[in-house]
């Protein structure tokens, strides 16, 4: 398995901006008119009700510390890198977890979305559908034009993009009734217990408020939904 210490090419990181993202997803085969991503502002009950529903997906940014790196490490050792039904793959690009946390999201709901037929996302996971996660990290390492796509995102920010960066996304999904957090420097999709669709973004968030509790005075978190549209099909 691919560790850190693996990564030899590097992108400049997606921001944690939904406006940015919407535009690289669409840009890629997804439907505006379906999907659409949407800033969280906070964890408390009154919050998460304003986020459009149905959330079909939950992207997190969070800051890596010596004891995320530890953690994560402990937990490598006793996770399976496969389960069946949930679309994984790893990360060996440096700072494209913007990029896999998005695949993730989509990679986990094509059976509930529309993509274009023939477009970039279409044919990624058709090609890839078969593939183990690290088979679909080479594969997206070695994807000129996804490359070209991820540039162009990262460039649309609102803050100088640089590659020096400490922090990273990870993305949470509703497989089969499992809610799983899926990031692409783990050996595996972790596990978080039981959900469902509806309660999805409620059941990551439980989650993603002990990630915080563990980093009480960092400021360098960001939640985004990814929200089925209500001109969707």
């Amino acid at each position: 398995m691919a560790s850190a210490s693996c990564v030899k090419k590097r992108w400049l990181p997606l921001e944690a901006n939904p406006h940015v993202m919407n535009q690289f997803i669409w840009s890629l085969g997804v439907s505006e008119k379906e999907l659409g991503c949407y800033d969280v502002y906070g964890l408390d009950e009154e919050l998460l009700e304003m986020v459009p529903k149905p959330v079909l997906a939950v992207l997190f940014l969070y800051p890596l510390t010596s004891q995320s790196e530890q953690e994560r490490i402990q937990q490598d050792a006793v996770t399976k890198d496969q389960i069946k039904g949930v679309y994984y793959m790893r990360q060996t690009v440096g700072n494209a977890c913007g990029t896999v946390g998005l695949l993730h999201a989509i990679g986990n709901i094509t059976s509930e979305i529309n993509l274009l037929e023939n477009s970039y996302l279409d044919k990624f996971y058709k090609s890839t559908a078969n593939l183990d996660p690290m088979e679909r990290a080479v594969y997206l390492e070695n994807d000129g034009e996804m490359e070209v796509a991820h540039t162009v995102a990262a460039a649309a920010g609102d803050t100088n993009a640089s590659d020096d960066v400490n922090t990273h996304f990870i993305c949470f999904s509703c497989v089969d009734g499992q809610l799983y957090e899926l990031d692409g420097r783990r050996a595996g999709p972790i596990s978080h217990g039981a959900s469902s669709p509806s309660s999805l973004l409620q059941d990551a968030a439980k989650v993603i408020q002990g990630m915080i509790a563990k980093n009480p005075n960092s400021v360098e978190f960001n939640l985004i939904a990814v929200s089925k549209r209500a001109g969707g099909a």
